[in-house]
């Protein structure tokens, strides 16, 4: 007993409290939520709480790997996912018109490994290279980016390569891309969206008209934006109470307790509850751009503040999303979302911010 004892405070060792508090309050409101969204299922809560175990385990033992051997992760990693995207694009399975999943005995999505290999592999190429950064390692990065993003889009899976993509060029702003080349390029994408858009889907350029007259397909393609927005704005200033919402509790909002749940959490907390849960999320971010700020080595810089404003991306996304700003893309609400793999990849994620909080060297690689 002494000794599980001294393996469990030494691995706590490398787990920042502050990080660890503030996920674990976030768990704690998406518990409830989700209680309330699954009208209370056994199963749903369930396997909400095995999720959570799994990934905030999953989350002490990254925390306890050095920053070193995470770096040394990324080129293995980044290749393997490649791979994985170039079988699903052969062998892929098929589903609602979208060729996104693996057969490996289980359904494998290979672009959620990217979200992090991606980044872990930007990282290392940069501090390997750090004494000697010119114009052509950035070309480099930006072709290391490019590669899963295509593979991705091609699936189709626009939502997903759009954040793989702000991923990547996160890191690539925060290891020095000249402001010229990031001012060029959005010029350049601002002036290519009429062609852009002849190459979209049909449904994603629906999801896009929705987005500017939700009415006029109230009971199809605007269903959600509709749907949701009236249970956020009918929770007012203090909300309907937790289990209280009637949009929720009558079932006219769509997938309740995946992508759609921060509509059940307006209904039933309103804007007082989006203002904590906002607060929260930013207390997550500012924690970790801290963490970037006092790192020692340019891989702990580049991960902890591309992981944050990862975070931030999802936050914006999904709550733009729900609340009618943006397009619907299908993307999660982070720590709050039912999902068993999205809350892993999320809280390694973490786990990796925390390595880097708590170990102070990084050998060179």
């Amino acid at each position: 007993m002494p000794r599980i004892s001294h393996w469990a405070l030494s691995g706590l060792r490398h787990v920042d409290g502050i990080l660890l508090t503030l996920v674990l309050l976030m768990l704690g409101i998406s518990l409830a939520v989700v209680t309330s969204a699954s009208g209370e299922s056994p199963a749903r809560i369930s396997g909400h709480l095995v999720n959570m175990g799994l990934a905030l385990l999953v989350m002490v033992m990254i925390a306890n790997v050095p920053p070193h051997l995470l770096s040394k992760a990324g080129p293995p990693l980044y290749v393997a996912g490649v791979v994985l995207l170039v079988g699903v694009a052969l062998f892929g399975e098929v589903r609602n018109g979208a060729r996104r999943w693996l057969n490996l005995g289980f359904a494998f999505q290979p672009s959620e490994l990217l979200k992090l290999a991606l980044p872990l592999m930007l990282a290392w190429y940069f501090h390997r290279n750090e004494a000697v950064l010119r114009a052509k390692h950035y070309l480099v990065g930006g072709v290391l980016l490019l590669v899963p993003f295509l593979l991705i889009l091609r699936q189709p899976d626009l939502g997903t390569a759009l954040m793989l993509g702000a991923s990547g060029f996160y890191l690539l702003f925060f290891a020095g891309l000249p402001w010229k080349v990031i001012v060029g390029g959005a010029a350049l994408g601002a002036a290519s969206l009429p062609v852009v858009w002849g190459f979209m889907h049909d449904y994603q350029q629906r999801r896009v008209l929705m987005l500017l007259d939700p009415s006029s397909d109230p009971l199809g393609a605007g269903y959600h934006i509709i749907q949701s927005t009236i249970a956020i704005g009918s929770g007012g200033l203090f909300g309907k109470g937790w289990m209280q919402g009637t949009q929720n509790q009558l079932d006219f909002i769509p997938e309740r307790t995946t992508d759609f749940i921060y509509a059940v959490f307006g209904e039933e907390f309103g804007y007082a509850g989006a203002i904590l849960l906002v607060g929260l999320y930013l207390a997550i971010v500012a924690r970790g751009l801290t963490i970037a700020a006092r790192a020692p080595t340019l891989f702990g810089r580049l991960m902890a503040a591309t992981l944050s404003l990862n975070l931030f991306t999802y936050v914006f996304v999904n709550m733009g999303m729900v609340s009618g700003i943006l397009p619907v893309v299908g993307v999660p609400l982070p720590l709050m979302s039912y999902g068993g793999t999205a809350l892993v990849t999320l809280l390694l994620g973490v786990g990796i911010m925390m390595s880097v909080a708590t170990h102070r060297q990084l050998n060179k690689s």
